[in-house]
C-alpha cells in the first residue's frame, strides 16, 4: 500500500480501481451502479496519548499522535469500503466521503462511504 508519510495516506486502491469524491470520473464512463458502500472503523483512545494531548493543548500546536491515529483510521475505513465495492463487482466508487464522530467517549469512529460503480475508460 502506498503511503504519504505518517500524517496522510494515499489512496490504497489497486490499479484499475477508481475512488473519487466527484460524481463523474474524467475520462471514464459509468456503466453500472451497484449501490452504497461503506467502510467503518472505531479506534479506542490511548490513555498515555490522551494525557500527552492534554498537556499539548495547553501549550498549543499539533497533536501529532492523534493526527497519526486519525490518518490510519481513514486509510483503514477507505480500504474496507473498497473491499465492499469489489465484493459487489464494482471497479470504482464515486461521491466518496468521510464521516468522523466520537464513539461514546471511548474512541473515534471513522466511516468512508460512497456509491459503488462499474466504470470503463474512454478511448
Amino acid at each position: 500500500m502506498d503511503r504519504v508519510g505518517d500524517f496522510g495516506g494515499a489512496n490504497p486502491t489497486a490499479a484499475g480501481f477508481v475512488v473519487t469524491t466527484t460524481e463523474n470520473v474524467p475520462g471514464y464512463e459509468v456503466l453500472d451502479t451497484h449501490g452504497e458502500v461503506f467502510g467503518l472503523t472505531v479506534r479506542s483512545r490511548n490513555l498515555a496519548s490522551d494525557i500527552g494531548a492534554g498537556f499539548k493543548s495547553i501549550l498549543g500546536g499539533e497533536l501529532k499522535g492523534l493526527t497519526k491515529a486519525l490518518a490510519a483510521s481513514r486509510e483503514e475505513a477507505l480500504t474496507r469500503m473498497v473491499e465492499q465495492a469489489k465484493g459487489l463487482g464494482a471497479n470504482g466508487v464515486v461521491m466518496m466521503r468521510f464521516d468522523v464522530s466520537d464513539a461514546r467517549d471511548l474512541g473515534t469512529e471513522v466511516c468512508a462511504y460512497g456509491t459503488a460503480v462499474t466504470v470503463r475508460k474512454l478511448a
